[in-house]
């Protein structure tokens, strides 16, 4: 019987590489559909059929083939997965803990999601015509993020919420991690050694490398902007690992 679970998005992507993650780490099987961000064409997130289940036209979002269920937004994603799969060891039962990753979860947003606008945003999505105020107001906000996990947050934890990994830590890695020199090299991260020192040990979660694929792919964008080929070329291999990924599980 094939899975229910049908996640869409593409694996460029900074929040579907976090429902992806969690799921390949928990070797709960899906089925990835390619949606194409944006585009009003088929199988894009703008055309009707997807509008029709999903209204706000964002990735990623998941459908229960069996029961009809769909849902939009990377972390009410995986807070449902990890409610419906009792998955407590990244979403603590305890009211405290998880009142905590609920309190990153919810800051993320204009904050550390700024990290994908101010910083990558301009270099691979050129059609977005951000205003020089605009990215300078992200980028202010991304500074002012990176000082509260650099002296609030991970100062005094291994990880965000405490010394064991949540959900918290993969959503603030797809979008920090991206930014190391060995992926987009557009941010210095020298001066800040506890995020640092956390980079180092979101690196070697399970699943990782297979999850970053695309950014593997893409490489340094430092100093030159990827054409468009560079980065279909990225996530079709980030695909493509996915997909080994999930016959492997099936083969176990």
């Amino acid at each position: 019987m094939s899975n229910p679970l049908i996640v869409y998005g593409v694996p460029f992507s900074q929040p579907v590489r976090a429902v992806l993650w969690l799921m390949l780490y928990k070797q709960k099987s899906f089925e990835l559909a390619l949606i194409n961000p944006g585009s009003s064409s088929e199988g894009g997130s703008r055309h009707p059929d997807y509008l029709t289940k999903f209204p706000t036209g964002t990735i990623p979002s998941i459908e229960d083939k069996e029961s009809g269920f769909v849902l939009s937004e990377s972390h009410a994603i995986m807070c449902y997965l990890c409610n419906k799969n009792n998955w407590t060891d990244l979403y603590p039962s305890n009211h405290e803990e998880r009142a905590k990753v609920d309190s990153y979860l919810h800051l993320h947003h204009r904050n550390v999601r700024e990290a994908s606008i101010g910083l990558v945003a301009p270099k691979v999505r050129k059609d977005l015509n951000f205003s020089e105020d605009f990215l300078k107001i992200s980028q202010a906000n991304i500074e002012k993020a990176f000082k509260a996990l650099e002296n609030g947050w991970l100062a005094q934890s291994r990880f965000l919420t405490g010394d064991n990994l949540t959900i918290a830590d993969m959503s603030a890695y797809v979008e920090i991690g991206q930014l190391q020199s060995k992926f987009t090299n557009v941010y210095d991260f020298q001066p800040l050694p506890n995020i640092t020192r956390w980079l180092e040990e979101m690196n070697q979660v399970a699943y990782h490398d297979e999850v970053h694929t695309s950014l593997y792919e893409l490489g340094d964008i430092s100093s030159e902007a990827p054409s468009m080929e560079t980065i279909i070329s990225a996530n079709k291999k980030g695909f493509v690992v996915i997909q080994e990924q999930l016959a492997s599980m099936k083969d176990q």
